[in-house]
């Protein structure tokens, strides 16, 4: 993209030039107006045998119209949009030609049939039917010799009619089902009209015919999801527990899409398998289609297992998906309202109806909060850059090729010579004169070659004036096979010109970049249009660790500690007296990156039930006295015993400690010490088992308030 005023030193370079600026126009990527589209015209016929036609254009993103009439006469003046002109036809058919002008000065035209006789329409042909998406809505068309427009009166009392060019379709939203008597009207430049009446039923639509809008991409850290195909539902959900009223539940299946359908709706209820905490959540998504006149609003209630429920109206739209995005707070501010043990939803029709009655169809039932896309980006939010190009750059979500623990970006190169990956950023990058502005980024070659790597950022404050706007961008080098930190110094280039589009404006060194772009093997091209060849080979590179600064080298010390067990290799697992144990993929990686960890539940049993586990190999407490374990909480205060023993079984071990860790943060990763420098008689033996008792002498009962995560058993 950089470079491209180079080829102006010929007319065939020029050609180059218009036909790559053709190609960024179309992209869209430095002038986000899209240019006019849907160009049309209405006509309207004078009848008295003049030939007198008023002209109404029309077209999405258009500011002006020019008129060319088809009959041979001067195009017309511009047109605002909203405006009409007039102009005066002989006999005969034409093709009348809309140019429609954007905000962009980009132009777009529409070509429009149009036929000014001066008999009587003739021959009508129309076609009416129900829409197959809208309940009660019917399109019209009407075909006839010799006539310009029609009119469409509906049947209903006191209701004008709707008109539309003949041959062209109109629509027509009823308010009721039934059988109505329907009359079109069609008109010519003759005086005399024609028309045509006849009894058509209008239908209503009693269930959804098309999906619920399409759930955007979201980080599975940010999403709680119920009902959802999009994201993972949790397990063992009830969506039918019958709470002894009418409502009666169904699996709909639209095409493969699966809904909710619940029917003689009063209330429902929805039983999770296990207490959720969404506090952390910001807000509710729920779909909503009936046709119902009767419901007016839904009635959403969160049921907590320790403070009851709390309902909230949402407003709905008949006979169409009506879609909602609820705060949390909107439950939360009532009466000092937990959410940190929901149990049960409510769904409830509003005004309520005892008896029960009509029909709702949910879809996409889940909680979300925002994950703001800033730097650094590390990939463990799931932030996903956009390939362009032509073709595009593939991007996709993917871990290091050197440690499947380590969440990247991986980019797939094309033969296009500007293919890129693209993210808009939520908080922008701030250069500025004398600040530290450099960007940092850890690149993956996947061979021994010299590639070049290049950062653009881009600040689009006026669509329509890309002057206004700013746009930089650096190259660096790396070569060799592996990851290499990769440094842009962005202050180099205050004092220069932008980059394209604006490379003959310069830059101070200031600005605020909310879109962040990466090139891999950009081809420069010289001032014959001949670009380099470095483009054009494709190749999976990956990214990771984009930061603002550079990359902080932490010291080389030897690691405090021998690690015991981390669970990659499974020890000899047991349970006793309620103990269930097993080696699991790990579920929270936010806080602890290994692949695998100990799972732990105490089930009902014994006060002291618990796990063993058998080291591979033996330890002792010769040097290091103390045990450090990674435990993953669902609470803050769990007890969690540690005691060990030697090889000889229970009761017969010849010597035993125990030592109490206590968690301090919920629902994430931390690290608790075991402190055993107190027992001197440890240091004469050598060690097999560890022993885990989850708060020891109270009753588990196997949900998750009774289930642990722990990994990376070390001595220090």
């Amino acid at each position: 993209m950089k470079n491209i005023y180079k080829l102006f030193c010929s007319i065939f370079v020029l050609l180059l030039f218009v036909g790559c600026e053709d190609d960024f126009s179309d992209t869209t990527d430095f002038a986000n107006v899209a240019p006019p589209s849907n160009i049309s015209a209405s006509f309207e016929v004078t009848q008295d045998n003049t030939g007198l036609v008023t002209i109404t254009p029309s077209g999405e993103a258009s500011i002006s119209f020019v008129i060319d009439y088809g009959d041979g006469s001067e195009v017309s003046p511009s047109i605002k949009s909203g405006g009409n002109i007039q102009h005066t036809y002989k006999e005969g058919s034409y093709t009348v030609k809309v140019t429609a002008t954007g905000l962009n000065g980009l132009t777009a035209t529409g070509e429009v049939p149009l036929t000014v006789s001066f008999k009587a329409p003739e021959n009508l042909v129309l076609t009416i039917a129900n829409d197959e998406v809208k309940s009660k809505k019917v399109n019209v068309t009407l075909n006839a010799d010799f006539a310009t427009m029609y009119e469409y009166y509906p049947g209903v009392d006191g209701v004008d009619p709707v008109t539309a060019n003949i041959g062209e379709s109109l629509s027509y939203q009823y308010a009721e089902a039934g059988i109505y008597t329907v009359r079109v009207v069609a008109k010519g430049a003759a005086i005399e009209t024609t028309e045509l009446t006849q009894e058509f039923e209008v239908t209503a639509i009693l269930q959804p015919t098309v999906s619920a809008p399409a759930q955007p991409d979201r980080p599975s850290s940010t999403v709680i999801s119920i009902f959802s195909e999009k994201y993972n539902d949790l397990t063992g959900t009830d969506f039918y527990p019958w709470w002894w009223q009418s409502t009666q539940y169904e699996e709909f299946d639209l095409n493969g899409d699966k809904m909710i359908r619940y029917s003689k709706v009063n209330y429902q209820g929805v039983q999770l398998a296990e207490q959720q905490d969404i506090s952390k959540m910001e807000y509710m998504h729920i779909d909503v289609w009936t046709a119902s006149p009767e419901f007016e609003n839904l009635e959403i209630s969160l049921i907590s297992a320790s403070n009851g429920e709390r309902p909230v109206l949402a407003k709905l739209t008949q006979d169409e998906w009506t879609s909602f995005d609820i705060p949390i707070s909107d439950w939360t501010s009532q009466n000092g309202f937990t959410i940190n043990d929901m149990h049960q939803l409510k769904f409830a029709i509003n005004p309520y109806n005892g008896d029960g009655a009509g029909v709702i169809f949910l879809d996409n039932i889940y909680f979300w909060k925002e994950n703001s896309v800033e730097l650094p980006i590390r990939f463990d939010n799931e932030e996903k850059f956009e390939g362009k190009g032509n073709p595009a750059m593939t991007f996709a979500l993917s871990t290091n090729p050197d440690d499947s623990s380590d969440n990247t970006g991986k980019l797939t190169t094309t033969e296009d010579w500007w293919d890129t990956a693209e993210i808009s950023l939520d908080v922008p990058i701030q250069i500025a004169t004398g600040a530290d502005n450099k960007v940092s980024a850890k690149v993956y070659s996947p061979n021994d070659d010299t590639h070049k790597v290049m950062i653009k950022l881009e600040n689009i404050v006026d669509a329509g004036d890309r002057t206004k706007n700013e746009y930089i961008e650096l190259t660096k080098d790396i070569s060799g096979t592996g990851w290499h930190d990769v440094t842009f110094d962005l202050s180099e280039l205050e004092g220069g010109n932008q980059a394209y589009p604006n490379d003959q404006v310069s830059w101070d060194g200031n600005g605020s970049f909310e879109r962040l772009i990466f090139f891999i093997d950009p081809g420069d091209c010289n001032w014959y249009g001949l670009c380099s060849t470095t483009y054009g080979k494709v190749l999976d590179f990956h990214i990771d660790d984009i930061i603002k600064g550079v990359p902080v080298v932490a010291p080389v010390v030897k690691k405090a500690g021998s690690i015991i067990s981390d669970f990659e290799v499974d020890g000899s697992i047991s349970g006793f007296d309620g103990g269930a144990q097993e080696v699991i993929d790990n579920p929270d990686t936010s806080g602890n990156s290994s692949d695998k960890v100990l799972k732990l539940v105490k089930n009902s049993g014994q006060v002291w039930g618990g796990h063993k586990f058998t080291v591979t190999d033996k330890f002792n407490f010769a040097s290091e006295q103390k045990i450090k374990i990674k435990m993953w909480s669902p609470r803050v205060g769990l007890k969690l015993n540690l005691k060990i023993e030697d090889e000889v079984p229970w009761p017969g071990v010849s010597a035993t400690s125990t030592v109490t860790g206590t968690s301090t943060v919920a629902n994430e990763w931390e690290e608790i010490e075991f402190d055993f420098s107190g027992d001197s008689k440890l240091t004469a033996d050598d060690w097999y088992n560890l022993v885990f008792i989850i708060d020891e002498g109270t009753q588990g009962d196997g949900t998750s308030n009774f289930t642990i995560y722990v990994d990376d058993i070390t001595q220090n």
